[in-house]
C-alpha cells in the first residue's frame, strides 16, 4: 500500500469532515504540523474540537483555524501566545478543556495505547478536579482522567520511510509521537524521506504501522518569540 502522498491536501482528501477532533501535534511552534494545518484549513471543515498542547499564534500554526472560527472546542495545556484564542473565549464563541500538561499528554498517550482511564494526583483540590472521580489509594487522594482519541492526528517528523517509520528530531519529539498511535488515521508530513530500509531500526521512534499517509513538506518553523542578544 501507497502511503506517500504528493501534497498536504492530497493526504487529507477523504478524511476530514465537520465536527471532527483533531490532535496537532508539536510544542508552541516547534514540531508542528505546519502544512497539514494549512491543508486542513483550505478543506473547510468546521467546528472542529482541536487537541494541542498550544493553540499556535494569531498568524501561524493553529492560530490559522481560529482564525476562520473553525475550531469551536481546544483541548490544550498553554494558549498564551494567541490574541484571537483569547477574544474568542472570552466571547463565549470558543470552548476550552483545560489540562495540566503532563496530563495532557498521558491522556494523549493512554488514548493511543487503548486505557480508557487513569489515575493522577495532579489538579486534585484545584478547579481541574471538579467533576471528575475521586479515589484514595495508599491516604492519597487522586483524580480520574480519561484517555483521549482523535478521528485524525496531524503528525510532523524529522525523517521517515515510505512505511511511516518515523525519527523525529530534538525538541520536536514532543506531543507528536504520542498523538501519532491516538488517531484513528494518522497524516504525517516529514523534512526528509528515504526508502524502505534506510532507517536505522534502532532509531525508530513511532513504528509505521501506526501511520496511514505520509507527506514531504518544505518549512518555515517560525520562531515563537525570538530573544537575542544586545549588539
Amino acid at each position: 500500500m501507497n502511503k506517500v502522498y504528493p501534497s498536504a491536501a492530497a493526504a487529507l482528501e477523504g478524511l476530514t469532515f465537520d465536527g471532527m477532533t483533531v490532535m496537532a501535534g508539536g510544542f508552541g511552534l516547534c514540531g508542528i504540523p505546519e502544512n497539514l494545518i494549512i491543508a486542513l484549513r483550505d478543506s473547510g471543515a468546521k467546528d472542529l474540537t482541536a487537541i494541542s498542547n498550544n493553540a499556535g499564534v494569531d498568524d501561524f500554526g493553529l492560530g490559522l483555524l481560529l482564525q476562520t472560527r473553525q475550531i469551536k472546542k481546544m483541548v490544550s495545556s498553554y494558549v498564551g501566545e494567541n490574541a484571537t484564542f483569547e477574544r474568542q473565549y472570552l466571547d463565549g464563541d470558543l470552548e476550552l478543556e483545560f489540562n495540566p500538561q503532563g496530563t495532557l499528554a498521558e491522556r494523549i498517550r493512554a488514548g493511543g495505547a487503548g486505557i480508557p482511564g487513569f489515575y493522577t494526583k495532579t489538579g486534585v483540590g484545584t478547579l481541574i478536579a471538579e467533576g471528575k472521580e475521586h479515589k484514595v489509594f495508599a491516604g492519597e487522594t487522586y483524580i480520574m482522567e480519561t484517555g483521549l482519541k482523535s478521528d485524525l492526528s496531524i503528525v510532523k517528523a524529522w525523517k521517515a520511510d515510505k512505511e511511516g517509520n518515523l525519527i523525529f528530531r530534538k525538541t520536536a519529539r514532543n506531543f507528536n509521537p504520542m498523538m501519532a498511535t491516538a488517531g484513528k488515521m494518522t497524516v504525517v508530513e516529514v523534512e526528509e524521506l528515504v526508502e524502505i530500509g534506510q532507517l536505522d531500526a534502532d532509531h525508530i521512534h513511532t513504528p509505521g504501522i501506526f501511520v496511514d499517509r505520509i507527506v514531504q513538506g518544505t518549512f518555515e518553523k517560525r520562531i515563537e518569540q525570538r530573544t537575542v542578544r544586545e549588539a
